[in-house]
């Protein structure tokens, strides 16, 4: 699915089944809830915390696509089209990034 798709998909599913967009501050709290619940699952996995029994059943594929639900919800609701803001966003990088990740010895 392109990320067009997935922006046509997310709206039809709001509106046959969601009823409405929940409102735009609503779901940016909704949107911070949900990268937490990702950060969580990262840092007890992941990371030096501990896991919990409870933690271990826990899909990330699905908490990082409720993230891209919510995040697609507010593209939608702004009038962003995330295919163009991700080629932006690219472009800016590659142009802003050429050398830097390169000449980082840290990365080596």
């Amino acid at each position: 699915m392109h990320i067009s798709e997935a922006q046509k998909t997310v709206d039809q599913w709001i509106k046959s089944t969601g009823v409405r967009y929940f409102n735009e501050l609503t779901n940016t709290a909704i949107l911070m809830e949900e990268v937490g619940e990702v950060a969580r699952i990262m840092a007890r996995r992941y990371g030096e915390q501990s896991e919990k029994e409870s933690d271990k059943t826990v899909n990330l594929a699905d908490e990082m696509a409720d993230v891209l639900f919510v995040l697609i919800c507010l593209a939608n609701q702004t009038g962003v089209d995330l295919t163009l803001a991700l080629e932006k966003n690219l472009e800016k990088k590659t142009i802003r990034d050429s050398e830097r990740h390169l000449n980082n010895p840290k990365l080596k």
